[in-house]
């Protein structure tokens, strides 16, 4: 998936929803984006990071 794609995905749900990313011990809110710029005709990659504040 793109970021277009995402962008256009994420626009059509409700603005104050929640994005939750999904793992192996279950669910985790978004808690950051990052960007890894790549090199060597590589494209670059957007990281979802999981909020990882204790409950």
């Amino acid at each position: 998936m793109t970021v277009q794609q995402l962008i256009q995905a994420l626009s059509s749900l409700p603005p104050r929803a929640t994005v939750l990313l999904e793992g192996d011990a279950g669910y985790s809110p978004l808690g950051g984006v990052a960007v890894v710029s790549n090199g060597g005709g590589l494209p670059d990659e957007v990281l979802l990071q999981p909020d990882m504040t204790p409950d």
